[in-house]
């Protein structure tokens, strides 16, 4: 097991976490182990991340000082304004190509295991960031990644600007895309 001590800087919601809280880091979603703590006007919340969570995410990988993407979980009371996510990352992808300019765009290779969710204009969670795909890359016929447009609100407001050739990151597929080949593969093996 692993404890993440997270500085969440500014953060509207970083003073008001309680221990139990569910916080996205990085689109891994981590119970709060304790209220936040302010220190020396630092506000920090730890999480703890179990040797399952560490197998499957890129959280294992973070150092001291890097940068995260956090997100507070949505209530029943909550506008939802774009893709569900829930933080239950799927698998972790690599950055194939990065095109830093007007028209940004980042391409992702996939384990072979998700390609099957991928789809035009579909979603996907990037590091905790919901995105819609630009483009589903193939090779031999078969999805092997996609690419995003970044538009500069995402480039300002999260860490995908950093993303480079080769880094690894967190992959929520899209819940609807999940269910409907979960339904398709369970009717097909009904007949």
């Amino acid at each position: 097991m692993l404890r993440l001590t997270v500085d969440v800087g500014d953060w509207a919601h970083g003073p008001s976490i309680r221990a139990g809280d569910s916080i996205s880091i990085n689109g891994c979603c981590l119970t709060a182990v304790a209220d936040a703590g302010v220190d020396g006007g630092v506000c920090t919340v730890g999480f703890d991340a179990v040797a399952e969570t560490l197998a499957k995410t890129t959280l294992g990988a973070l150092r001291v000082g890097d940068p995260v993407n956090l997100e507070h979980a949505a209530t029943a009371s909550t506008f939802l304004g774009g893709h569900i996510v829930q933080g239950h990352v799927d698998g972790v992808g690599r950055v194939t190509r990065v095109q830093a300019t007007d028209d940004w765009r980042v391409w992702f290779e996939v384990p072979a295991a998700l390609a099957e969710y991928l789809a035009p204009k579909g979603s996907v969670c990037v590091d905790g960031v919901s995105l819609t795909i630009a483009e589903v890359t193939m090779a031999a016929g078969q999805a092997t990644g996609f690419g995003v447009a970044l538009i500069p609100t995402t480039l300002d407001r999260t860490t995908l600007r950093r993303l480079a050739v080769g880094d690894g990151v967190n992959l929520e597929m899209d819940i609807i895309s999940k269910q409907v080949v979960f339904w398709l593969k369970a009717r097909e093996s009904r007949r």
